[in-house]
């Protein structure tokens, strides 16, 4: 394990601890801060996290909770253990302070609701508030923390007397000084001057021996002096001897108050720890906010998933030049459990590698870690990280030599819970030796099931991880074109160095960039162009991918709600068929007695045409009404049919799906050495119509695999017929088929099947509202519930929805607007007027 101190100063976390430390309000919450070591216990860790988050989501709504002014109450009542100790009147007021700390904190948790802030509410469930000795408090001190004049009769007599005898002393230098100025003794319009409390005559220095008195001082000029009256020297005197007793008879009451307190010390002190814990919580969540950090998870099965991560120190010195951090994302499980990043200079592999090892420290440490809230993290029992140039001159050590000796402390000690960050592994020496050197302790480390990031250049290095069974390599990915880093890591590819093309940028001579890749040879050059080019496959065949993985979704999701909804149907028939079949013997009876009315009727009437008439209406209307139980009848086993085809299609489906999938993974395999127009191609049309679509062609959405029946065309929009919906797209978006490839695609892949007369839909097109709230969600149940609402919103043919979402970390959002962005029926997503809820709803409006 490093030593604690230079491992926080590589990874930078001295920084946050030194921010938590500035955040503190008590003297024992900053040395929490700065003596808090990491911990390797899963419970202590999820507790940690557990307090910090609480206390986070305390500071963000709870204006109640008394965090602003927290006391330090732990060091001086610790004195008052001694018999003898007596509390000053400056830590009284601390104490009243404190009580004032406890009392809040006990009330706020007390009002709170039985499920909020567990965690914090078992932490000040130990504060216990005493309210005799707030009382006893109230009695001695006032609002501004002064002793009362009623703390005791004796103060009270003390402080009457002082204060007559000031009024006294006040009157009686009044009139002297007045008969020194009649006596011309003292100027004209003199006053007197208070001096430590004293009040004295100013007369000029030749007049000084004409007013009996104790020469007090003089001016800087020394043209007055300040004379204390004699007749007033004796007043002073007692008054000097009133103050003396008043200060004694203010030492036996903090004396008395002390013997007072001294049996409730010890949980006064207990009670201070519990607020300086709070303290130090609260500053921890305080820099949390500030980091726009969150509680990750405690990963259960060793695995390392790091989901939108951010350096919180390149993320704050980036927002002061009014720029934006790339978020990291990756994972290491146990089968690929080391990471070895490749690509330019400059392009952030040492900051990912960062990134791991300080929100892996915060996290053990306790800290809220700036991610999303998915990411998981295991407990490592060790961390090593090799970093920087360590070369000691005292040792008389090299740079490589001390990445040598760090090496062979790491084989010593690394095991399958040990977290290694390598950053330029193998560098510092030869290249050919260095690599081999460093390829050797991957390959034991891998062997050993150790956790790792790496940076390298080195090519060996690169091809280990692409055929070692627990590495993996990545790339940070390079903008060609205008030849800067992108800042983003690719996970499965290894990366290219861009060497000559960041030399061309630079400005050096094109000849002498030509004879650099001339001596590099032939293979080297092409071999970075080939890893250019497997680049720009795969990222196009993820895109490809991930468009097809979300339209299965949609459908599955659309399949499942529509079977769901007509098994209801089909529930709710059987209950009304049974309750039909109670009822038929009444219909068969009721339809007997018609008969046997009109017949009965008709003879009476002996054939007079109007009666006649109307009792063949009546039984004509009868008749009506057992026709269209019928056809009900025979809905309902449309609907079973129905059913069963949504089954049978449900299960055609995943059959596709399987294919496709397997078909994709095989385009994966192949695509490594393909060109971009193959691996984008997919299955082509071996002729494809490129004359002007008409009403009634038939023609594909490109890239989305669907086909449909042009209905009408509108300048640059068409609204075609897929299935039982209509849909609209840009012209530009599709292309024409031949009648025989969308017949084949229907026997494929059959209509959709939602019955244009279900029930179900009827139900939903009429409750259907033009908004949803998904705040209080995870993030999987709110992208579920916003599918299912942009579905419906579809079928309705609405032009403007809106999702509430809430403002939050701004993760539900981010997340959302990227489903919207890859729906092809969106047209566009944006923040609601700020009078309206602003960026906490986005308002959709449809293509």
């Amino acid at each position: 394990m490093e030593d604690y101190g230079k491992l926080e100063q590589k990874i930078g976390f001295d920084i946050v601890r030194h921010s938590i430390e500035e955040r503190c309000s008590t003297e024992y919450a900053r040395y929490r801060a700065s003596s808090e070591k990491i911990s390797f216990s899963g419970d202590e860790i999820e507790l940690r996290l557990s307090l910090t988050d609480e206390m986070r989501v305390v500071c963000m709504f709870e204006n109640s909770f008394p965090g602003d002014s927290f006391i330090d109450g732990s060091v001086f009542l610790k004195a008052l253990e001694t018999p003898s100790s007596v509390i000053s009147l400056e830590n009284l007021r601390r104490l009243d302070v404190l009580m004032g700390n406890i009392r809040g904190i006990s009330s706020f948790f007390e009002k709170c609701g039985e499920d909020r802030y567990p965690c914090l509410k078992k932490l000040a469930s130990g504060l216990l508030y005493f309210p005799e000795v707030g009382r006893r408090i109230a009695i001695i001190l006032d609002k501004n923390g002064d002793i009362k004049d009623r703390a005791s009769q004796e103060l009270f007599d003390i402080r009457q007397k002082i204060r007559t005898k000031t009024a006294s002393i006040s009157a009686r230098t009044q009139s002297i000084l007045k008969s020194a100025i009649d006596e011309n003794v003292a100027d004209e319009g003199a006053s007197v001057s208070v001096r430590d409390g004293i009040p004295l005559i100013p007369v000029s220095a030749s007049n000084k021996r004409k007013l009996q008195g104790l020469v007090y001082g003089e001016s800087s000029s020394g043209k007055t002096v300040f004379i204390e009256p004699l007749e007033i020297v004796e007043l002073n005197n007692q008054v000097r001897e009133l103050h003396f007793a008043e200060e004694r008879e203010i030492l036996k009451i903090l004396a008395d108050f002390s013997d007072f307190l001294r049996p409730y010390v010890p949980d006064l002190i207990s009670g201070a720890k519990i607020v300086g814990e709070l303290d130090f919580i609260r500053a921890k969540a305080l820099a949390g906010l500030s980091m726009e950090a969150g509680k990750p998870l405690l990963s259960d099965n060793g695995e390392l998933v790091l989901s939108r991560a951010r350096h919180p120190l390149l993320e704050k010195a980036l927002k002061k030049e009014r720029k934006k951090i790339v978020p990291l994302s990756l994972s290491l499980n146990r089968v690929k459990h080391i990471l070895v990043i490749s690509g330019p200079n400059a392009g952030g592999k040492s900051v990912c590698l960062k990134t791991v090892g300080l929100l892996q420290y915060m996290f053990q440490w306790g800290a809220l870690v700036p991610a999303s809230e998915s990411s998981e993290f295991p407990v490592f029992n060790k961390i090593f990280i090799d970093i920087g140039d360590e070369q000691s001159l005292e040792n008389d050590l090299s740079t490589y030599s001390s990445h040598l000796l760090n090496m062979k402390r790491l084989l010593a000690e690394a095991d399958d819970r040990t977290l290694v960050l390598i950053d330029e592994f193998g560098s510092g020496t030869e290249p050919a030796a260095g690599g081999a050197i460093a390829e050797t302790i991957l390959s034991e480390v891998e062997s050993r099931g150790t956790f790792g990031i790496v940076t390298t250049h080195y090519t060996n290095l690169k091809l280990y991880a692409s055929n070692g069974k627990g590495a993996v390599n990545g790339a940070m990915t390079f903008d060609v074109a205008h030849i800067s880093p992108l800042y983003q890591l690719e996970i499965g590819l290894p990366g290219n160095s861009f060497a000559f093309e960041l030399a061309r940028k630079i400005g050096l001579p094109e000849n002498i960039v030509k004879r650099a890749e001339e001596c590099a040879g032939e293979n080297f050059v092409n071999m970075e162009k080939q890893l250019r080019k497997i680049s720009r496959n795969k990222r196009k065949l993820d895109e490809k991918l991930a468009k097809i993985k979300h339209t299965d979704k949609n459908l599955e999701n659309i399949a499942d709600t529509y079977q769901k909804e007509l098994s209801e149907i089909s529930s709710t028939k059987k209950e009304i068929i049974s309750k039909a079949k109670e009822e038929a013997a009444e219909i068969i009876a009721e339809a007997n007695r018609k008969i046997e009315a009109t017949i009965k009727e008709i003879r009476e009437s002996q054939a007079e045409k109007e009666r006649t008439k109307t009792a063949r209406q009546k039984l004509k209307v009868f008749d009506d009404k057992l026709k269209k139980e019928e056809e009900e009848s025979e809905k309902d086993k449309l609907i079973e049919k129905k059913i069963q085809q949504i089954s049978e299609r449900k299960r055609r489906r995943e059959e596709r799906r399987h294919r496709e999938e397997e078909r994709q993974r095989k385009g994966m395999d192949a695509g490594q050495a393909a060109s971009p127009s193959t691996v984008s191609s997919g299955r082509k049309e071996k002729h494809i119509d490129e004359t002007p679509v008409r009403k009634g062609d038939k023609v594909r959405i490109k890239g989305k695999g669907l086909m449909g029946e042009i209905i009408e065309t509108d300048g640059k929009w068409a609204s075609l017929s897929v299935g039982n919906i209509i849909s609209r797209a840009k012209l530009s978006d599709i292309e024409k088929i031949s009648n025989h490839t969308f017949d084949d695609f229907v026997k494929e892949r059959p209509h959709s099947s939602v019955p244009s007369d279900s029930a179900g839909i009827d139900e939903r097109k009429i409750n259907f509202k033009p908004y949803i709230d998904v705040r209080g969600q995870r993030l999987d149940e709110a992208l579920n519930s916003v599918s299912m609402f942009i579905d419906d919103a579809i079928m309705v043919g609405a032009d403007e929805v809106k999702i509430l979402h809430g403002k939050g970390t701004g993760i539900l959002k981010t997340e959302i607007r990227k489903y919207l962005k890859a729906n092809p029926a969106i047209g566009s997503a944006e923040d609601e007027d700020i009078r309206y809820g602003g960026s906490g709803i986005t308002v959709v409006k449809m293509n």
